[in-house]
């Protein structure tokens, strides 16, 4: 499971008091509970990623092993047992940096002093206890050191997320190629096998997990597969009827406008609206929101002609 920043989940700082960290879950809980959300895919996933945030950042012990060993809190108190029982003292074993050069199995603590499995009095057992670990020697059942796993953002507009499209990422010093599916989420997040960093005596490499970021966009508004779009017609084609172009993503369309449209009034075309994810050629719908805008600088004439109209109702 790739490491989780609980901070990042809730969007505070590691400074951020108890009463900031609950004021950000209430938000977000808000925001993104499933109920409210029956057309996001991802929403439960989001709710979940936020109480679990929140039951560790809101927990002052919880959060103290949090910001101490990182993904390795939960492993806190047997991390704090075998250091009593092996006289080690107190040191960050989230910061910690694994190597190995075939010799023995090495690792750096963050005053640049060296351990190594056979100086440091049995201590890689432990690691092996906790991780399936074992270094030159002998191998667990679990194949060795699993590589850490990557995260990263991916920055779309709406317009690329409607569209299934191939995109290079930097990941370290490799360029990886994706190829993104029409419909993704804002928030969604896939997971690319084996991309995280190696492995160690042969493990595994980790995974990479890219999380969507998608712009808010100037004209359409999403929701779930569904897009909205305000279109503002002139106070006598509402009246009287006519035609009005509308923008789509998939270019414009021209509508009929029935006469004595009110403002206000919606329209909904069918399958107009996003693509739904790995449903090729399945869209949401449009939803166009009419507004009407009255005439302004009639001249005297037009008022007139307007003042008569009101006598005859």
């Amino acid at each position: 499971m790739a490491f989780i920043d609980y901070y990042q989940v809730l969007g505070v700082d590691k400074s951020a008091s108890q009463d900031d960290i609950k004021k950000a879950y209430r938000k977000l809980a808000r925001k993104f509970h499933p109920d409210l959300n029956p057309n996001d895919p991802t929403a439960k996933e989001k709710f979940q990623a936020i109480n679990e945030a929140n039951e560790v950042l809101s927990d002052p012990e919880k959060r103290k092993k949090y910001d101490e060993y990182g993904e390795h809190w939960k492993h806190a108190d047997e991390f704090e047992a075998q250091k009593q029982a092996r006289g080690f003292g107190g040191f960050d074993v989230g910061a910690q940096e694994f190597h190995t050069d075939g010799n023995g199995t090495y690792w750096y603590s963050s005053d640049g002093q060296e351990f190594t499995s056979s100086s440091a009095g049995g201590f890689s057992d432990f690691f092996e206890e906790l991780f399936g670990y074992r270094g030159r020697g002998g191998q667990s059942a679990q194949g060795g050191f699993r590589g850490q796993d990557y995260q990263t953002k991916l920055n779309l507009t709406l317009r690329e997320a409607a569209q299934t499209h191939k995109q290079v990422l930097s990941v370290g010093d490799k360029q990886v190629r994706i190829t993104i599916p029409a419909g993704v989420a804002n928030g969604q997040v896939i997971k690319l096998k084996g991309y995280g960093a190696p492995g160690m005596n042969g493990s595994p490499a980790g995974d990479l997990y890219i999380t969507f970021v998608i712009a808010d966009d100037p004209v359409f508004k999403r929701l779930g597969n569904d897009l909205y779009v305000d279109v503002y017609t002139d106070f006598y084609t509402a009246l009287l009827g006519g035609e009005q172009i509308v923008n789509t993503l998939d270019g414009q369309v021209k509508l009929k406008v029935k006469p004595g449209t009110q403002s206000g009034t919606k329209v909904r075309l069918k399958s107009k609206g996003f693509p739904i994810y790995k449903q090729e050629g399945v869209q949401g719908d449009l939803i166009v929101t009419y507004h009407v805008q009255l005439p302004t600088h009639l001249t005297e004439e037009q008022k007139d002609l307007f003042r008569k109209i009101q006598r005859m109702n």
